[in-house]
């Protein structure tokens, strides 16, 4: 079979570049310390948001986020064909619940930290395919229902070492379409689960370097591209100490990314100021970022070309309960102007 779209091992380039129209985030109370809380469109005042329940809350983030960027792109919520949304929480219930009076399709997605690019790339194919017109795409965390789920109730206390992630309470929206004058996604490379024998849940980023590894160099090896193609290169949140693995993983395979690479998860919080140990994780942290801060600076042109990777730890409680490794997983996406 030929793959006419299908470049070298697991990249693609779309026929038809996917317009995104518009972009929208919501985040914490933390969130809106850090350095970056000028570029998201709402930040909470506490983590509960008048709800209940965490886990409410979470929902009400993704769909407030959601209507937010309908709102914001034009379209009527009647034109859009899918709506593509995960988060951390078992069987995705804050995508669900938040997003169940929307009456638009739903498709639950779940690539743990991944689930944005990954949502952004099946839109693509709906839209390149000639599927669908108009997706929207979400994704969502919260560190209090996070914490809750995947290590310890925050009334213990517990005390976090250095190289925990605080996971971004937030959400980040976006609006894909057939037509438009861009931002555009042009290309994605889907990932390949890697597992480096980590077992500590506090070690993400070490746990996700090996796969948002395997993905950049597929890209660039699928392509043909160098890392100064790009203005700039995302990862979705390996945190300080998984942002420095990657970068020597890369340069140990001959691609220098030090002077235009960064991590969302490290950009969310001042290290320093926050005590935020190794920087920021979950669904919503690549997915604020993106739909705040990067989305802006293409809309601006200080960017044209960057290439964003999600990364996520294929895990769940009861596998780290039972001694299982963390494996990896992470997608790339081409958004140019």
């Amino acid at each position: 079979m030929i793959f006419i779209k299908k470049v070298g091992n697991q990249s693609y380039i779309l026929s038809k570049p996917v317009n995104i129209a518009a972009t929208a985030s919501i985040v914490g109370p933390k969130e809106k310390e850090g350095p970056l809380h000028q570029f998201f469109d709402q930040c909470l005042e506490d983590e509960f948001w008048g709800e209940k329940s965490w886990e409410a809350a979470e929902s009400k983030i993704v769909k407030e986020t959601v209507n937010m960027a309908i709102s914001k792109s034009g379209i009527s919520s009647s034109e859009i064909d899918f709506c593509l949304a995960g988060d951390l929480l078992n069987q995705c219930i804050a995508s669900s619940f938040g997003l169940r009076e929307t009456n638009i399709p739903f498709i639950g997605l779940f690539g743990a930290c991944s689930t944005f690019v990954e949502s952004m790339i099946v839109g693509s194919c709906f839209i390149d395919g000639d599927f669908a017109n108009n997706v929207v795409c979400s994704a969502s965390s919260h560190f209090c229902s996070a914490e809750k789920q995947f290590r310890f109730p925050l009334e213990l206390g517990n005390q976090r070492p250095p190289s925990s992630q605080w996971t971004v309470t937030g959400a980040g929206s976006t609006i894909l379409t057939k037509l438009g004058t861009g931002p555009f996604i042009t290309t994605f490379t889907p990932g390949k689960i890697v597992d480096m024998g980590i077992k500590d849940a506090n070690n993400m980023g070490a746990a996700m370097a090996g796969a948002a590894e395997d993905t950049l160099i597929s890209h660039f090896k699928d392509t043909g591209r160098s890392p100064n193609y790009y203005d700039a290169i995302f990862t979705g949140d390996l945190g300080h100490i998984g942002k420095d693995i990657l970068i020597d993983l890369a340069s140990s395979k001959g691609y220098n990314i030090k002077s235009n690479y960064n991590d969302c998860g490290v950009l969310m919080f001042d290290k320093t100021k926050q005590d935020t140990h190794s920087g920021g994780s979950g669904c919503g942290c690549i997915a604020s970022v993106f739909s705040g801060y990067v989305y802006k600076m293409l809309q601006e042109k200080k960017y044209k070309k960057v290439l964003m990777i999600a990364t996520g730890a294929l895990m769940n409680s009861t596998s780290s309960q039972q001694g299982e490794s963390i494996p990896g997983i992470a997608h790339a996406i081409s958004v140019e102007v």
